[in-house]
């Protein structure tokens, strides 16, 4: 259940592997830090007043042993080691995971939360669908399945008692929590193995190639089961340590341990979870139809309307936000929740403060190379992801490959060269700094807990308490069950290459998978340390056009098989270790992703169709609208056009040489950052590896397109979330933080999954509402309307 490649913790390291941890450290002013004297200080601050419930009575300690700050006797949960003992329960009743009941659930929702999953990848922002969206449906469902439908009991001690057994196959009674979480996460899983299928949407779009559907399918199983093999491979050191967290699905698991554990003691969160659910259902329509405003209120943008035009443009650039490429959204202030979402009242201090940085730095650069004209960016709009030629128009790739996706050089010396906006080729630079400052990171900084991590698999010594209760209870997956799930993902991967319209030869294919293989432990520590990911489709495309010069298509395809191996691969150990807290049996959960894939595959190729014939011109359009946007299909055909023209677009001579050179240089100051950590391990107050250079790189270009107007309303849910209430009242951050994000996940997209096909015309023609001042008819909703947005 987490977001795609996109979306880690840096929790603290067991006594045994000796190390001390860059979260709590980040927090050493607060007491949280492993420095000695503040592991030996007990502080009180009469200023904080009293309270109860977790408020603060100016009573906080740290506990040198267990190395945790209280705050009135409650722990305050900062790293993944505290995830563990303090805020996820260890009770395993027991229950049957996998029954007629929990699979045909599963099943049912996985149609729906794989469409919706394929709906937001034609949206604004891309966000990936809540866990709780899914799961409270299917509570829903399966309660009322277990208290109306025949059970076994009313037919006991009557003449139909020979009928029995089936009605108890049918209805096992109480709908309790392994097969809750089974049916929840076939359908999150079925939700989460959707990105393949936007290549097909790419096809459709820019080469007039209509994949057939059985191609579509065999391919998105091929990445999805590839990806799940190397997961099961790979489990002892992205799964089952404590510091593994995926810290995403924290409110998910929050919320299955609510409704099914002593739910009258847990009356008030129930409560507070469904007044949340309730009422962000029912606001969600004002800024998402009747209001869209309210998703960027920005002072600036409102008090400028009637500047000279020269003025305006600037404006627009800086604060706007709220339309698809509109403008970076610098203090603009969002109320619409879908944009927003919870992940920020998950992820961890440390991981937001980096990102600040990161935002700093994307305003300032995207902003400077804009305006000083770097790579001719003032031709061509300031955020795009789009191809443009010289001149500025867009750039017709069309005569350059022709119906064969192969490179024309005559008509590409008639046209020229494609063009990059100058905020694209800044993300592409990013990108590839961040691969280099991951795979740099990894390896020094994270480098002996993984190798710790992989001695106590072997040695089945894990200490994380749950793996204890799931390794002691339940039979573990076979390793050749996952060799020969990567067995059949390549041939099905094979078959693809060979009858499909692929252009692929076979050995690139198999270039695709060792790529995707090798990146994938990387990013998968990055996300489960840190709640977020690291974009690493930008290396899979140079590669790609490094061993398929001139085929577009092909690059595509490469960058599926390696890119999304990954993507797949992170959000499939995610699930494994909700299923390592939660008991799931082991080989229930295997079954149960590779069901969910399969579903996942189909329904995700239905719905993409449908989207991109009802809305193309929308799609093909570079800025697209606040409600469809193709700007994530644009960038994969513009990254496989430009990178299949890598000569002379990224060779020694090309406009875009520092992109592929930025690579090498991602890794050069972690490797200086990490000289300087072993000399100085704190520097005024902050320890130097809580820096975390690959997340810096990933956030400094995360304005470059899209609908920016979220940010700072992201930022402010963040600091009320993990700065105040983690660390001033632990209490009610335990019991509710995520409970409330996952309520409020939920209430917005299931209006949202309403709205789409009910008025934003998913499958057929729109029905906007009428406009106001509040929704205006023509220019950009917040009213920054430079850049000729009235014309």
């Amino acid at each position: 259940m987490a977001s795609q490649d996109g979306v880690e913790q840096l929790p603290q390291l067991t006594a045994a592997q000796g190390g001390q941890s860059p979260t709590d450290s980040f927090d050493e002013k607060a007491g949280l830090g492993h420095d000695t004297k503040l592991a030996k200080r007990v502080s009180s601050d009469s200023s904080l007043g009293s309270g109860k419930d977790g408020e603060p009575d100016g009573k906080s300690e740290y506990d040198e042993e267990h190395k945790v700050r209280y705050v009135n006797g409650e722990p305050v949960i900062t790293t993944g080691w505290d995830v563990s003992r303090y805020l996820v329960d260890t009770r395993d009743d027991g229950d049957p995971a996998i029954t007629f009941r929990s699979l045909l659930l599963g099943t049912v929702f996985a149609g729906l939360g794989a469409a919706l999953c394929q709906i937001y990848l034609f949206k604004p922002v891309q966000v990936s669908i809540s866990t709780v969206f899914l799961l409270l449906l299917i509570y829903s469902f399966g309660v009322a399945w277990a208290k109306y439908l025949p059970r076994r009991e009313w037919v006991e001690n009557t003449r139909f008692a020979r009928f029995g057994p089936a009605l108890h196959f049918f209805n096992p009674g109480e709908f309790k929590i392994k097969e809750h979480v089974v049916a929840s996460l076939v359908a999150s899983t079925a939700a989460g193995g959707s990105a393949a299928v936007m290549n097909f949407a790419v096809q459709r779009l820019y080469y007039d190639t209509n994949v057939e559907a059985t191609t579509a399918v065999l391919a998105t199983f091929s990445t999805a089961c590839f990806g799940y093999g190397l997961v099961g491979l790979l489990r002892p050191l992205t799964v089952y340590p404590s510091e593994m967290v995926y810290w995403g699905n924290l409110p998910t698991v929050s919320i299955f341990q609510t409704l099914h554990f002593d739910s009258a003691a847990n009356h008030k969160r129930l409560k507070l979870f469904w007044s949340a659910f309730t009422g962000m259902f029912i606001w969600e329509i004002f800024p998402s139809y009747v209001f869209p405003l309210l998703n960027g209120i920005n002072i600036f943008c409102l008090a400028t309307q009637h500047v000279p035009s020269g003025a305006q443009d600037v404006i627009t650039n800086l604060f706007g936000g709220t339309d698809g490429n509109e403008g970076l959204g610098f203090m603009s202030l969002s109320l619409d929740w879908q944009y927003i979402t919870s992940v920020y009242m998950s992820f961890p201090l440390i991981q937001q403060a980096n990102s600040w940085v990161g935002y700093a730095v994307c305003y300032i650069a995207i902003m400077g190379i804009y305006y000083s004209d770097v790579w001719n960016s003032k031709a061509f709009p300031m955020l795009s992801t789009s191809l443009y030629s010289q001149s500025g128009k867009r750039y017709n790739q069309t005569a350059i490959f022709g119906s064969t996706f192969t490179l024309n050089q005559t008509a590409l010396e008639e046209i020229g060269l494609p063009a990059l906006t100058g905020s694209n080729a800044w993300a592409n630079l990013c990108a590839n700094l961040g691969i280099g400052g991951l795979i740099a990171h990894t390896v020094l900084f994270w480098g002996p807990s993984v190798w710790d991590s992989f001695k106590q698999a072997r040695a089945k010594t894990q200490p994380d308490p749950h793996w204890k209760i799931v390794n002691k209870n339940y039979k573990e997956v076979p390793w050749w069950w996952y060799l020969s799930l990567l067995a059949l993902a390549f041939f099905a991967g094979l078959i693809v290459v060979f009858k499909g319209q692929t252009t692929l030869p076979w050995w690139a294919y198999i270039i695709s998978l060792l790529l995707g293989a090798f990146i994938t432990p990387f990013s998968t520590t990055l996300y489960a340390r840190m709640g977020n990911g690291i974009a690493t489709n930008q290396l899979m495309k140079m590669v790609a056009g490094a061993v398929n010069p001139g085929k577009p298509v092909a690059n595509l395809y490469f960058s599926m098989w390696s890119h999304d191996v990954i993507s797949t691969s992170i959000n499939l150990a995610g699930d494994l270790k909700m299923g390592q807290y939660l008991k799931i049996p082991p080989r229930a959960m295997f079954l149960t992703q590779i069901w969910g894939t399969i579903l996942g595959a189909i329904v995700n190729y239905v719905v993409m169709v449908s989207v991109v014939d009802a809305q193309r011109d929308i799609l093909l359009d570079p800025r697209g609208t606040n409600v469809w946007s193709g700007q994530y299909p644009q960038s994969l055909n513009s990254a496989a056009v430009t990178w299949s023209l890598a000569k002379q677009l990224y060779g020694p001579h090309g406009p875009y040489i520092w992109i592929p050179l930025s690579l090498v240089f991602g890794m050069i100051p972690t490797f200086f950052q990490w000289l300087l950590a072993k000399r100085y391990p704190t520097i005024a107050g902050l320890r130097t590896d809580s820096i975390v250079l690959p997340i810096i790189y990933q956030y400094a270009q995360w304005m470059s397109s899209g609908t920016n107007s979220p940010v700072m309303s992201a930022i402010i849910v963040g600091l009320v979330s993990q700065l105040w209430l983690r660390r001033y009242h632990p209490a009610w951050y335990k019991k509710y933080n995520f409970i409330l994000g996952g309520a409020l996940d939920g209430g917005a997209q299931v209006m949202i999954f309403i709205l789409s096909f009910a008025v934003f015309g998913a499958s057929g023609v729109p029905k906007p509402f009428p406009t106001w001042w509040g929704n205006p008819g023509v220019g950009n909703v917040d009213y920054c309307n430079g850049n000729g947005a009235l014309d």
